[in-house]
C-alpha cells in the first residue's frame, strides 16, 4: 500500500512538473536563438533511436514532445528543448513524460550536447538499460533527472563528474515482481555515493528513493560478517543539503541477493550518528535508512543538531533505547521513527516551546504512560503511536492540543474514558481508538467532531446501537466499528453519509432485515463488510440500481445467506468477494463473468456438484477459496492455467476426484496449492516444476499412487511440502543425476504412505533451510495485494482436553518439522539429523529403524516434540537429550532400549506411556526399577518429584496459527495416541 501511494504522490509530482516545465518553456519561445547545425543533428539522431509508446509514461497528460521535432525549423524552437540566448547552445532539455521507448546506448548522441545544464528524461521507459557512463562528460548539468524511467543496473561512478550538480534525480526506477513486490532496479555503490557527495560540492537536492545502496560487503553480510560504516564523509558538502537530502525507505540499503531473487538485503549504514554532529546548519535530514541504531555515546552528537527540522528513520531496523534528548531539539518538527519494532523508549516531558508538528511511532517499542506534558506541543498537527507499549490513562491535558488533526492510538494498553481529553479535538480529521482497554461510558461525543473523515473505533464495547449523533459526520469516509458489540437494526443514517467509502462492521450482533440494493445510495461506497452479524440480508427490488455502484469488495462471510445476493451481479467492478461460512449450496453462471474478480472466498458453504469449468473465464483471480464444502467430481482441468495472476488455490475438504490439475502456466506465481482431504488419485502432475514460486504445496489425505517428487526439489520456494496419507511408495531418495536441494523446505510430511528402503540421510543433508537457527529467513513474503493484513501467532496444546496457551512458537516460519512416520523406512537413524538444528518437530515412528538412537539429536535445541516409538531401536536413550530443554513430547516405546531412563531436565516430565514396551528400560518412569551392582533398587536423580499419570493414552495438539484481515496460515501439529501411529498433520486456513 505504501508502495502505491508513492506512485500516486509520484504522479501527482509529474503532473504538476510537467505543467510548470511547459509554461517555463513557453516563456522561453517568444525569441528563439539559432540552433547550431551539430546540436539539431545530435537531437534529431538522438530522436531516432526511440520509439512512441503511449504506455511508457505514467503520467495522464504526457505526449511525445519529439514527434514536431525536423530538421526544417530551428532546433531552439522544438518542444523541450531551450537555447542560450547569447551563445545559441543547448542549454535546457525537458523530454519528462514523452512517451520515449527504447534503450539508451553509450553512443547516444545526446552526450555531444556538452553545454547542457538541465536534462529531464523523467516517466519514460528506457528497457532496462544501464545510465550510460559517458552521462559524466555533461560537466555543465546543473539539474539532472532520471527518475521513473527504468534504468536497470549499477549507476556509473561517473555521475561525481558532474561538479555543477544542484540536483539529482534518480529515483523511482523501480517494478514489481510477479507477486506485487517493490523490486528497485538501480544500485548504487557506496562508494559512488561518496563521490558524488564530495565532487558535487553545490547540491541541494539528491532523491534516491528505491536506489539500492550497495556494495561488494553483502557476501560478508550474510555470512554473518560486519556491517561496513562509512566514514570520512565531507560534512561540509553535505551541509549544503539544506532540506534536500531524500535517501528514501529501502534506498540506502546493501545487497542484491535473498528472498526470490528480489533486490534485498542488509543494510550498510552511509551517514553514521557520530558524523551528523558535524554540520550545524543541517536543517533536514529525512534519513530512512535500515540501519542499527548506535551506541549511546554516539546517539547523543545526534542531538547537537539545533537546526534539525525534521528527523526520519521509519522501518529502518533501529534497536536499542532512543535519546529523549532529540525531544528538546528546538527547532524540531517533524519526527517519525515508525516500523522499528526493536526500538524502546519513553516520551519525555515535554517543553512549552516545542514546535514539533508530527509525531509517529507506529509499530515502535515505546512504552509507559503519556505524560502530562504532552498538552504543552501546542503546534501538534499529528500523534501517531498505534501498535506500541503504552498503557495508562490518557491525559486530560491532550485538550490543550486543539491544532490536532490526526490521532492514532490503535492497539496499545490504553484505559479508562477518554472522552473528556478527546472531545475538544474539533479539528479531528482522524480518530482511531480501537484495540485499547478504554471503557467508554458513551461515544456519542464523536458524532460533534464534524470534521472526522477517519473514524476507527475496533473493540471498543458499545453494546447498543451506534450512537445517531454518528449521522452529523457527513464528510466520514472510513468508518472501522469491528467487534465492538453492536447490537440492534443497521442503523438507517449510514445511508446519508455520501462520502462513505469504507464501511467495516464486522463482528457484530445486528440483526434485522436489510436490504442490500439500498447502498446504491452511496455513490463513492468502494470496501463494505458487515461480515459475521446476524442480518435477514435481501438483494431488494432495485438490485439493477447497483450498475452505478463502485463498490469493489464485499464481505458478507457469516451472514445467514442461503444464495449469493442478486446485486452483486450488477457490481461491475468488482475486485474481492467474501461469502465464507455461509449455507450456499449453489455458484450462479452470473458469477463467472465477473471478469474483475481477484479474490473468491466461498469456503465454508454447503456447495454441491462440480466446479464449473466456467470458472476458468475469471482471468483475473489472484485468490481461489473453495474448501470445506460439498464439492465432488473431477476439478477442472483449466484450474492450473487460465490465470496469470493466480496466487492460491484452496480446494481442500471437499469430494473432488480425478486427476490434480495437469498443465500449468509457464512464469505462474502460483504460491499456495492445497487439494487436501479429497479423493484426487493419480501421479501428481510434473508441471508443477513450472510453479517457482509455489511456498505451499498439501496433497494429504487423497488417492494419490506415485513415487517420491524428487523433482520438487528444484522448487526455489518451497517451504511445505504435505503428502501424509496417501499412496506414495519406494525410496526417499533423489537421482544421481539430479540435485533436488528442497533449498527452503521447513516443513515435510510423508506419513502414513507406503515410502520403504534406507533412511534417506543423503537427501535431508540438503535441506539447508532446516540447518538455520535464525528462522528469518524462512519467513514468507506478502505480495503488494491489500488483502493480507497484520498477522497474529498462536500455539496451544491439548492434554487429555486441558487447554494452554503455549507461546513458545511465535511465527509460522519458525515451524520446522519432519514427519515420516507410519511407512517402512529401514536402516539408522542418521547422525547428521543432528545438524537440522532449526527442528521443531520430529516423527520417526512406525518404521523399521534399527540402530540406537544417535547422540547428535541432542544438539537439536529447538526441539519440541520428538517420536521414535514403534520401530526396532537399541542401545540407551543418550544422556545428552536431557539439553533440550524445549522438549514437551517425547515417545520412545515399543522399542528395543535398555538402560536407565535419564532424569534430568525435561524428562522428569515424561510419563511411563513415553517408555513403555522397552523390556530392557528402567526408571522411576516404569515399574521396572534400576538396579545397582548389588541388585539394590535405585532411582535416578530427578528435577521433580511431581505426580505423573500412568495412562497409556495421550493426546497433544500442537497449533501455529497465522490470522489474517483476508489471508493466514494455521500449520497445526497432532500427535495421536501411544498405541497408534503418530502423525504430524498442520491445516492451513485462510479467512
Amino acid at each position: 500500500m505504501v508502495f502505491v501511494w508513492s506512485l500516486v504522490l509520484s504522479l501527482h509530482f509529474l503532473f504538476l512538473y510537467s505543467l510548470l516545465s511547459f509554461t517555463f518553456t513557453s516563456s522561453f519561445s517568444l525569441t528563439h536563438p539559432n540552433c547550431r547545425q551539430y546540436e539539431s543533428h545530435a537531437l534529431l539522431q538522438f530522436k531516432e533511436g526511440f520509439n512512441i509508446n503511449t504506455t511508457a509514461s505514467y503520467n495522464p497528460l504526457s505526449y511525445p514532445k519529439t514527434a514536431s521535432w525536423n530538421a526544417s525549423t530551428d532546433c531552439c524552437s522544438w518542444d523541450g528543448v531551450i537555447c542560450d540566448d547569447h551563445t545559441n547552445y543547448v542549454i535546457h532539455i525537458d523530454l519528462s513524460s514523452s512517451q520515449l521507448f527504447s534503450t539508451m546506448d553509450a553512443n547516444t548522441t545526446l552526450f555531444r550536447l556538452v553545454h547542457l545544464q538541465h536534462l529531464d528524461l523523467s516517466d519514460n521507459h528506457f528497457n532496462y538499460s544501464q545510465i550510460p557512463s559517458e552521462i559524466g562528460e555533461l560537466s555543465q548539468l546543473r539539474y539532472l533527472n532520471l527518475s521513473h524511467a527504468t534504468f536497470f543496473g549499477e549507476i556509473p561512478s561517473q555521475l561525481s563528474h558532474l561538479s555543477n550538480l544542484l540536483s539529482l534525480d534518480l529515483d523511482f526506477n523501480l517494478g514489481t515482481s510477479p507477486l506485487g513486490l517493490a523490486v528497485n532496479f538501480l544500485q548504487l555503490k557506496s562508494s559512488s555515493l561518496k563521490s558524488i557527495i564530495h565532487n558535487s560540492t553545490k547540491l541541494e537536492s539528491l532523491l534516491l528513493d528505491y536506489v539500492t545502496i550497495s556494495s561488494s560487503l553483502i557476501i560478508s553480510q550474510l555470512e554473518g560478517g560486519g556491517t561496513e560504516v562509512w566514514s570520512g564523509t565531507d560534512w561540509e558538502t553535505v551541509s549544503r543539503l539544506a532540506e534536500g537530502l531524500l535517501l528514501g525507505s529501502k534506498s540506502i540499503r546493501d545487497g542484491l541477493a535473498a528472498e526470490r531473487g528480489l533486490l534485498r538485503g542488509v543494510a550498510e549504514t552511509i551517514f553514521p550518528f557520530g558524523s551528523l554532529s558535524q554540520p550545524k546548519d543541517l536543517e533536514h535530514v529525512t534519513q530512512k535508512l535500515q540501519s542499527q541504531w548506535y551506541p549511546e555515546k554516539e546517539q547523543d552528537k545526534l542531538t547537537n543538531l539545533t537546526s534539525l527540522k525534521a528527523l526520519s528513520l521509519s522501518n529502518s531496523e533501529l534497536y536499542g533505547e532512543f535519546p529523549v534528548r532529540i525531544f528538546h531539539l528546538p527547532n524540531l518538527k517533524f519526527l517519525d521513527l515508525r516500523y522499528n519494532p526493536n526500538l524502546i523508549g519513553r516520551l519525555p516531558e515535554f517543553q512549552s516551546n516545542s514546535v514539533l508538528t508530527k509525531l509517529a511511532l507506529d509499530e515502535t517499542g515505546f512504552y509507559g504512560t503519556l505524560p502530562v506534558s504532552i498538552g504543552k506541543l501546542s503546534s501538534l498537527n499529528i500523534l501517531s503511536i498505534p501498535s506500541c507499549h503504552f498503557i495508562g490513562y490518557i491525559p486530560s491535558s491532550i485538550d490543550n492540543l486543539t491544532q490536532l488533526i490526526q490521532i492514532n492510538l490503535q492497539h496499545n494498553k490504553f484505559r479508562g474514558d477518554p472522552s473528556s481529553s478527546l472531545a475538544n479535538l474539533t479539528k479531528l480529521t482522524l480518530l482511531n481508538v480501537g484495540f485499547n482497554e478504554f471503557t467508554f461510558e458513551t461515544i456519542s461525543w464523536i458524532g460533534e467532531v464534524s470534521s472526522i473523515i477517519t473514524l476507527d473505533i475496533c473493540s471498543v464495547n458499545i453494546g447498543s446501537d451506534i450512537p445517531s449523533s454518528f449521522a452529523n459526520l457527513t464528510q466520514l469516509e472510513t468508518l472501522n466499528a469491528e467487534n465492538c458489540n453492536i447490537k440492534g437494526e443497521f442503523p438507517s443514517w449510514i445511508m446519508n453519509l455520501t462520502n462513505l467509502v469504507n464501511l467495516y462492521l464486522p463482528h457484530n450482533l445486528l440483526h434485522g432485515n436489510l436490504l442490500l440494493d439500498m447502498f446504491w445510495k452511496l455513490k463513492e461506497l468502494d470496501n463494505l463488510n458487515l461480515s459475521f452479524n446476524k442480518p435477514s440480508l435481501h438483494s431488494g427490488k432495485n438490485s439493477s440500481h447497483m450498475k452505478d455502484s463502485r463498490i469493489r469488495v464485499i464481505e458478507l462471510g457469516s451472514c445467514n445467506l442461503l444464495e449469493v445476493p442478486m446485486f452483486i451481479r450488477y457490481l461491475s467492478d468488482m475486485t474481492y468477494l467474501g461469502l465464507s461460512n455461509n449455507n450456499i449450496t449453489l455458484l450462479p453462471s452470473w458469477l463467472w463473468r465477473k471478469s474483475s474478480l481477484q479474490i473468491l472466498d466461498i469456503s465454508h458453504n454447503s456447495l454441491t456438484g462440480e466446479i464449473s469449468p466456467f470458472i476458468c473465464n475469471l482471468k483475473s483471480l489472484i485468490h481461489l477459496k473453495l474448501w470445506s464444502n460439498n464439492l465432488s467430481g473431477n476439478v477442472p482441468s483449466c484450474i492450473g492455467n487460465f490465470s496469470q495472476y493466480l496466487e492460491i488455490l484452496m480446494f481442500k475438504g471437499n469430494n473432488l476426484s480425478g486427476l490434480i490439475p495437469q498443465t500449468y502456466l509457464m512464469g505462474n506465481v502460483l504460491q499456495m496449492i492445497d487439494f487436501s482431504n479429497n479423493n484426487v488419485q493419480g501421479q501428481l502432475p510434473r508441471e508443477l516444476v513450472k510453479c517457482g514460486w509455489l511456498e505451499y504445496f498439501d496433497i494429504s489425505h487423497n488417492n494419490i499412487k506415485d513415487s517420491f517428487p524428487f523433482w520438487l526439489g528444484d522448487l526455489p520456494e518451497l517451504k511445505v511440502l504435505g503428502l501424509s496419507e496417501n499412496q506414495f511408495h519406494g525410496d526417499i531418495r533423489c537421482p544421481d543425476n539430479m540435485t533436488c536441494t528442497f533449498p527452503k523446505l521447513h516443513i515435510i510430511d510423508l506419513s502414513h504412505n507406503e515410502f520403504s528402503g534406507i533412511f534417506p540421510s543423503g537427501m535431508i543433508q540438503s535441506w539447508k533451510a532446516m540447518k538455520t537457527s535464525d528462522t528469518s529467513q524462512l519467513q514468507y513474503e506478502q505480495g503488494e495485494y491489500s488483502g493480507k493484513g497484520n498477522v497474529s501467532y498462536s500455539f496451544t496444546m491439548s492434554n487429555k482436553g486441558m487447554v494452554l496457551v503455549y507461546e513458545k512458537l511465535q511465527e509460522f516460519y519458525s515451524m520446522i518439522a519432519i514427519d515420516m512416520s507410519s511407512n517402512k523406512i529401514s536402516g539408522q537413524i542418521p547422525k547428521v539429523i543432528g545438524d537440522l538444528k532449526g527442528l521443531v518437530l520430529l516423527n520417526l515412528s512406525n518404521n523399521n529403524l534399527v540402530g540406537s538412537i544417535p547422540s547428535s539429536l541432542g544438539k537439536l535445541l529447538k526441539l519440541e516434540a520428538l517420536d521414535l516409538s514403534f520401530n526396532t531401536l537399541s542401545g540407551k536413550i543418550p544422556q545428552q537429550l536431557t539439553q533440550l530443554t524445549f522438549l514437551e513430547f517425547f515417545n520412545v516405546s515399543l522399542n528395543n532400549l535398555t538402560g536407565p531412563i535419564p532424569q534430568n531436565g525435561q524428562f522428569s516430565t515424561f510419563q511411563s506411556n513415553s517408555f513403555e514396551g522397552n523390556k530392557g528400560l528402567c526408571g522411576d518412569q516404569l515399574l521396572n526399577k534400576c538396579l545397582d551392582h548389588a541388585g539394590h533398587s535405585y532411582s535416578p536423580p530427578s528435577a521433580s518429584d511431581g505426580e505423573h499419570d500412568s495412562e497409556s493414552f495421550i493426546e497433544i495438539e500442537w497449533k501455529v496459527s497465522l490470522i489474517g484481515y483476508v489471508g493466514g496460515l494455521i500449520a497445526g501439529v497432532a500427535l495421536g495416541t501411544t498405541y497408534s501411529s503418530q502423525v504430524i498433520r498442520w491445516l492451513k486456513r485462510f479467512f
